[in-house]
């Protein structure tokens, strides 16, 4: 028995030298530096896998969008290294339709959860591509970041917000998209109805009667599916013009990351109540 527990001790000595693993002692200093979120929103499976991908230099500290400044700064020096840059996303919501401005053709009673309503024909919401207000989106956000207004739409507050697509992943109707803050020029509508259709069912709905496609760079804008479409890919999609025009306000221009106005000609809204539900 002596001599097994010798020979196996004498194997796992020469095993463990063998299949030893290397691993960079700042990986867990990083590691420790971190918010600890694991999040995702750097683009990583987390804050180990970010830690790790800092240290050998694939990425930058400035990618994690959940760390201060302060904290960025402090990993670029423990490394000795610049922080980066690294522009600031947030989730945009392709939606406007609130109570006061979307009709329903049905009260949805049950579990409160968009994901749930959306089972049952869909939710009830006349506009078959509408928000349902039911915000499985706040609930999920780790941050704070998104509340229901008074009229149950969810507000992206952008500083809060990490970009760290939760609200993208759990949002049964696909409304939420993560986007540059410079991405200033938005389609806040996914209804893809016609026209005529689409105007009975929300006051604020894009008709695609195509007044923002004339009116922006060849190119910029176009319709699919009656839908207006912005291509952010040709670089000239920071203009305000294209709003100008549009008479519902689906498209909106934001001056902040927080303020989203519409263009001169849209619709006033000034009703509060919710709508009735269509008969």
């Amino acid at each position: 028995m002596l001599g097994l527990g010798v020979a196996l001790a004498w194997m796992l000595a020469i095993a463990s030298r063998k299949l030893y693993v290397y691993e960079d002692h700042r990986i867990g200093e990083v590691e420790e530096r971190l918010p600890k979120s694991n999040c995702g929103a750097c683009g990583q499976a987390g804050c180990r896998a970010f830690a790790e991908k800092v240290v050998t230099g694939d990425v930058s500290p400035a990618e994690c969008s959940v760390s201060s400044p302060a904290q960025r700064q402090d990993i670029a020096d423990f490394l000795g290294i610049a922080a980066g840059h690294a522009e600031k996303k947030v989730a945009r919501l392709a939606c406007a339709g609130g109570r006061h401005v979307s009709f329903l053709r049905a009260r949805y009673h049950g579990h409160k959860s968009c994901r749930a309503a959306a089972v049952v024909s869909g939710g009830g919401k006349e506009c078959a591509w509408g928000c349902l207000g039911l915000a499985d989106c706040a609930s999920v956000c780790t941050f704070g970041a998104i509340t229901m207004d008074l009229h149950g739409l969810p507000q992206v507050d952008a500083d809060k917000c990490t970009g760290c697509s939760d609200c993208v992943d759990v949002c049964p109707k696909k409304l939420f998209s993560v986007h540059p803050v410079s991405h200033r020029l938005w389609v806040a509508c996914k209804n893809q109805a016609d026209g005529a259709t689409a105007e009975a069912a929300c006051d604020v709905a894009c008709t695609a009667c195509g007044k923002c496609v004339a009116e922006a760079v060849p190119g910029l804008m176009k319709l699919d599916r009656n839908l207006a479409t912005i291509n952010y890919e040709l670089n000239t999609w920071a203009q305000r013009k294209a709003i100008e025009r549009c008479p519902t306000g689906a498209i909106v221009w934001f001056e902040n990351p927080n303020r989203a106005v519409k263009g001169a000609t849209a619709k006033k809204i000034l009703r509060n109540e919710p709508l009735p539900v269509l008969q």
